[in-house]
């Protein structure tokens, strides 16, 4: 139980909802709509800065069902595809399109700048009846026994504070994992670990026609960088590395050490030769991470707040959506039909695992040089190629019929290592050096 301070005012509300990203502001639509009071609270005012701007054909039919679809599409750089560059295949490049994905009806994605993506979502909350808070923290948290409930602490940017009661609570805060902190059951995923350096950038060289917006994923020695096209001549760079390069940086700034970087992946250089940065360099350490579980009797964790798993699959908006169309379903059925509560979180927490084990099965796999020959010389013997591009696309949640194929693709991987033990070998000895722990100083200091 953790300490409150003296509160000026307390109100009630069916569901509190932590967080005004993409799966709060999913969830908290949904089940205001469903006629429950639902409450948002918000630590930043939107529009704001936020990494993360690659979206999936997947999302799509979500926006299309909260309503929001023309306003996505009025911010979004069309994305037809996903290309890979590898310096192990002579900097060739395989471009993965949607269209030839097993369900031809998501043939594109969208490249958005976070700060309007956001704004269109917790506004669309707003419209659907969702009270927001905004520049509003959530403090501390009690929950109540017999299950009945939690009291939350929220403090707003001008000191006022409020303590909610509500019948559930529902964590979307993302990186800042609320109540995985206060419960103390997150842990850093022991099969990942990464760290992230990012800015935007103008005059980047874009591909021309329909593949202008296409996300190209840069591999290099370290770790591998995004290359995200959005409107407005703006294109997000990000590098994704490990520990133990993080630790080189010595006395650089953060952007000098990704413009270095940047030189060390000639074929990225080269996109970026005339480009210029135009905002400041950030960076996320701790990257890839897990709690030990992601509902109890009264409360959720949703999308980042729950898991974060490596972006390589542009997987974190659709994950952290879906997780507040299931949530929804699940908080409905404890509210209604509390017999059914058990039954209806046992689901939530099996549908919330599949998302993050599918696309992590690619994840940890991705460097090694056997899998990247998948990659870059893709066969569709067993449609192993159509279902490859249905997980890409984030087509994993619907009745697609992907999962022999996909069976299939991870036999043919299993068997490709048996055939080539060595490289295999070095391949496993290698990225057993890159996740290793290393001292976190240079890591947090960024």
């Amino acid at each position: 139980m953790e300490q409150q301070a003296k509160v000026a005012e307390s109100q009630t509300c069916d569901v509190l909802v932590i967080g005004g990203g993409p799966a709060g502001t999913t969830i908290a639509p949904i089940l205001a709509e469903k006629g429950y009071k639902v409450v948002l609270l918000e630590k930043a005012r939107h529009p704001r800065f936020h990494i993360g701007e690659s979206l999936l054909p997947a999302n799509l039919p979500l926006f299309e069902k909260m309503g929001i679809a023309d306003e996505v599409k009025a911010i979004g750089m069309e994305k037809w595809g996903a290309e890979f560059v590898s310096p192990s295949h002579d900097k060739m490049s395989q471009c993965f399109h949607f269209a030839d994905a097993w369900d031809k009806s998501m043939p594109y994605a969208y490249q958005v700048k976070r700060a309007e993506f956001d704004t269109i979502l917790i506004r669309n909350a707003e419209k659907k009846g969702v009270e927001v808070h905004e520049n509003c923290k959530a403090r501390a948290v009690d929950f109540l026994p017999d299950n009945s409930g939690a009291n939350v602490l929220a403090e707003h940017d001008d000191g006022r504070q409020v303590e909610w009661k509500a019948r559930f609570v529902v964590d979307a805060s993302g990186r800042d994992t609320f109540l995985a902190n206060r419960f103390q059951i997150k842990h850093r995923n022991p099969k990942h670990n990464s760290s992230a350096i990012y800015g935007h950038f103008s005059g980047a060289k874009r591909h021309e026609g329909q593949a202008e917006g296409n996300i190209t994923i840069f591999w290099f020695e370290h770790g591998w960088f995004w290359f995200i096209p959005m409107q407005g001549d703006v294109t997000s760079v990000g590098m994704v590395t490990w520990p133990y390069f993080m630790k080189t940086r010595g006395q650089r700034n953060i952007e000098q050490f990704l413009r270095d970087g940047i030189e060390m992946c000639p074929a990225l250089a080269e996109r970026l030769k005339m480009a210029t940065l135009v905002n400041q360099v950030e960076a996320t350490g701790n990257f890839s991470y897990v709690s030990e579980r992601n509902h109890g009797a009264n409360y959720l964790l949703l999308g980042d707040a729950y898991a974060f798993i490596d972006p390589v699959f542009s997987s974190g908006v659709l994950l952290a959506m879906n997780s507040g169309v299931i949530g929804a379903e699940a908080i409905d059925t404890c509210l209604r039909k509390p017999a059914e509560a058990a039954a209806a979180l046992k689901r939530f927490d099996a549908l919330m695992k599949h998302g993050p084990k599918e696309f992590s099965w690619f994840i940890y796999r991705v460097t090694n040089p056997i899998m990247r020959d998948f990659f870059m010389y893709p066969k569709n013997i067993f449609r192993v190629k159509e279902a490859l591009l249905s997980v890409l696309a984030g087509d994993i949640f619907g009745k697609t019929p992907i999962w022999r194929s996909i069976g299939m693709f991870k036999v043919l991987y299993y068997i490709a290592n048996i055939i080539q033990p060595r490289r295999a070998f070095t391949g496993w000895k290698r990225r057993r050096f890159n996740i290793r722990r290393v001292d976190d100083t240079a890591i947090n200091s960024i």
